[in-house]
């Protein structure tokens, strides 16, 4: 169906809808209040006649009576039959026999006052055989000693002028059936004749006192016999409906309908023309036209829904060159986004997948996945809907969602390993978590079996009853639609909560695996095979940013001596320690591998040279310095440490040539009598190509290049000139500056301020100078 179309039936809805009602209304109406109008009519008639008959027999009694006192009640019924009391007095004896009967007494059966029904002989039956002929009321005859002598009945006639009257009194219509038990004759009635038959079977279907009316218009109600009144009568009125009011009322609405269809056409029209040509113009810009506008004709909704398209089409023209030039940036953001919906390891991904999909089974607001983090503190790894909910933010001024274990409601759930539901008072306010009306929350534990880890946390950590101890809560806000959650959530959310504890223990199961395979499991360092994908990473780093990077091998000199004197749970315990120093004298950036046995590698980011040179001697210093305490030995035990240095890319274009020149130059620093460490020598067939430097910088007189203030050539009394390019590469920097932070200088080893122990004699930087592994963030800790 057309708009036009859906138009026009709406106003022909509007407007022919309450035509109709009030048509319906109007019909209905005045049938009620002409039915009600009738019942009452009837109700009243029914009335007269109780009371007419009532009196009637009232009469007859008294006649009776009158008979049966007097001395003589053959002379008495005679008098009274001829002062019309009565139509008729009927004496019988004890037996029966009737002793006198007044002459042109009406025939049997006589329908009595009480009900009973006299036969031809004056005795009494129940039911009548024949049409009622007259009212009877009977009394007893006594003598004067009380004795009963027989019985006087007092008679009136039931004929067409008595229905006659009963109908002049009530005023309505008046018929006399049969007898009570069958209505399929009609004795006397004051209908015409053309109702007669269907006021005739309107009674017939008629049960008790009830109003009904006819087709031809008419309410009937049947009436007795009953104990006030024994005769059988159907009474009826006509309707006062005005005639035609059916035929009046479709005329009306045929009238107003079609006004209505001409109305409906015409407004629909002008309506739908202005949606039309905007339709077309819409059509011809899917097509691609950009040039379609649409005539403004009016200033009404339809005229600006004109104007604003006009200046759609006007924009989105200059919106089609840049959404063409971000194509191939969208395609980009395509491609990363199905690989991050590909990844089944994906904590936040699959925690955000699991509470959705919670949210969206028990019909919440907002909700929210905590795990439990090292010091006891839950905190929301995903969260929805809480925007703006949280009490406080952090000091960066980002909202954040921290709960400590056994504070309000998740800290409670997650302590105590209980599922909680309920609303929450307003003047409540838990510390760090959100405000809310209604909540849910349950905790989730690592599945059966299963040796989880919190984050920081222990290993497989269970409470003193045995169970595990939660991982986390899913916790659920505000539920829309209703007062609070129900146990049905809860058990929905259990489930959620089952599949949360399955994922994180998963996830956490993938990362400790990838974390074994790629970490040295004595010493806790990486491994060789995470040292391969390292340095070609970082290499393709600095050659792509035009950066440096130093490599250092380091090996344990004379290690077998220590396995082959003290066994090899003590050589254990020397690679362990060695691996700690290591640790707590680099960067965080850098990173150390056990490359195999007691040799080392180690990844020095954006540092030259001369900054792996002070490295190498720290780590030389700091090993050489503290002997190594083993457990079950008298005495520590002393080794050294020998570096092979090499930088790309100034000894190698390649990661793996640059490993080769550090191995080269650790041989030449265990040539030169091990503990000290030497620089691979400059290839000359390496390609050439130029680094941006710091402007002002120059190459310090050691021949290395560095980053940093220019270097002044200075003349030690006694020493060659540090301007001398024949001085080596120092072994020992006293005064250099540190590699690992910028508060270096604390970290200097006291005990380097000597000359070299292999190498040449040391040269001392001016103020401002050193080496530098350039632009870092600052440390934190001193370990990894």
């Amino acid at each position: 169906m057309t708009l036009r179309g859906r138009l026009t039936a709406a106003f022909l809805v509007v407007v022919l809808g309450p035509v109709l009602l009030g048509a319906l209304f109007v019909a209905s109406t005045v049938a009620a209040v002409d039915r009600s109008r009738a019942t009452e009519r009837l109700a009243v008639a029914a009335a007269s006649v109780r009371t007419s008959v009532d009196a009637l027999c009232q009469q007859l009694r008294a006649t009776a009576d009158a008979v049966a006192l007097t001395a003589d009640p053959a002379v008495a019924a005679a008098q009274l039959v001829g002062r019309g009391l009565a139509a008729a007095v009927l004496i019988t004896d004890v037996a029966g026999q009737v002793t006198y009967v007044s002459p042109g007494a009406p025939s049997t059966p006589w329908q009595h006052c009480a009900g009973s029904t006299e036969g031809p002989n004056g005795g009494s039956n129940g039911a009548p055989t024949s049409p009622v002929r007259a009212l009877a009321a009977q009394v007893d005859l006594h003598d004067r000693a009380g004795t009963r002598l027989g019985t006087v009945t007092a008679v009136q006639l039931v004929d067409p002028a008595f229905v006659a009257r009963l109908a002049a009194v009530t005023g309505v219509a008046v018929t006399l059936l049969d007898s009570g038990a069958s209505a399929a004759r009609v004795t006397h009635t004051t209908e015409s004749r053309d109702v007669r038959d269907a006021v005739l079977a309107a009674a017939v279907a008629v049960r008790g006192e009830q109003v009904t009316e006819t087709k031809k218009g008419r309410y009937v109600r049947r009436l007795g016999p009953s104990d006030a009144q024994p005769l059988p009568l159907v009474l009826s009125v006509p309707s006062e409906r005005p005639p035609g009011l059916h035929a009046t009322l479709v005329g009306v609405v045929v009238l107003a309908g079609l006004l209505a269809v001409l109305t409906a056409w015409r407004l629909a029209r002008v309506t739908t023309r202005p949606l039309a040509e905007l339709a077309g113009a819409v059509d011809r810009v899917a097509q691609g036209d950009l040039t379609a506008r649409v005539p403004v004709r009016s200033s009404d909704e339809l005229g600006r829904l004109a104007a604003a398209f006009n200046r759609m089409t006007r924009e989105t023209g200059s919106y089609v060159a840049a959404l063409t030039s971000n194509r191939d940036q969208l395609r980009g953001h395509l491609a990363v986004l199905g690989d991050t919906l590909a990844s089944t390891h994906d904590l936040q991904r699959i925690l955000r997948v699991i509470l959705r999909s919670a949210i969206g089974a028990t019909g919440a607001r907002a909700g929210a996945v905590l795990l439990v983090e090292t010091g006891g503190v839950l905190v929301a790894q995903c969260t929805e809907g809480l925007d703006g909910s949280w009490p406080a933010e952090e000091a960066d001024g980002s909202p954040t969602l921290r709960v400590p274990v056994g504070v309000g409601v998740v800290g409670e759930v997650a302590a105590t390993g209980e599922p909680q539901r309920g609303r929450a008072e307003p003047t409540e306010a838990p510390t760090g978590e959100p405000r809310c009306r209604t909540y849910v929350a349950v905790p989730f534990a690592a599945p059966a079996g299963g040796a989880t880890t919190t984050v920081g946390g222990p290993s497989g950590s269970t409470d003193d009853a045995g169970a595990a101890a939660a991982l986390g809560v899913l916790a659920l806000y505000d539920r829309l639609g209703a007062d609070e959650f129900d146990d049905d959530d809860l058990a929905t959310l259990r489930t959620f909560a089952g599949h949360a504890a399955v994922a994180v223990d998963n996830v956490r199961v993938h990362e400790e695996a990838q974390r074994l395979s790629l970490t040295d499991p004595l010493t806790g360092l990486w491994n060789y095979r995470y040292l391969r994908e390292s340095i070609r990473r970082e290499v393709e780093r600095a050659s792509r940013f035009g950066r440096m990077l130093s490599v250092l091998a380091l090996d344990l000199d004379r290690f077998k001596d220590v396995n082959d004197t003290y066994g090899h749970a003590a050589g254990d315990t020397v690679l362990a320690e060695f691996a700690r120093r290591v640790r707590g004298e680099i960067r965080e950036v850098d990173l150390a591998f056990r490359q195999g046995g007691e040799e080392f590698v180690l990844l020095l980011p954006e540092t030259d040279a001369r900054g792996a040179a002070i490295v190498a001697e720290r780590l030389g210093a700091a090993v050489r310095d503290t002997p190594i305490a083993v457990e079950a030995y008298a005495g520590p035990v002393l080794v050294t440490v020998s570096v092979g240095i090499a930088v790309f890319p100034d000894h190698g274009s390649t990661g793996r040539e640059v490993l080769e020149a550090a191995d080269d130059a650790l041989y030449a620093a265990k040539a030169a009598g091990r503990d000290t460490y030497r620089v691979a020598e400059v290839r000359s067939d390496l390609p050439t190509r130029e680094i941006p430097v710091l402007a002002c910088a120059v190459s310090p007189p050691d021949g290395l290049p560095r980053a940093g203030q220019p270097v002044q050539a200075i003349r030690e009394p006694g020493g060659p000139a540090r301007s001398d390019p024949a001085v080596g590469v120092p072994e020992s920097s006293p005064a250099g500056p540190a590699h690992a932070r910028p508060d270096s200088d604390d970290d200097t080893p006291d005990n380097a301020t000597g000359g070299a122990r292999a190498g040449p004699d040391a040269t001392r930087p001016a103020p401002g100078g050193g080496a530098s592994s350039g632009p870092h963030p600052p440390r934190q800790s001193r370990g990894r």
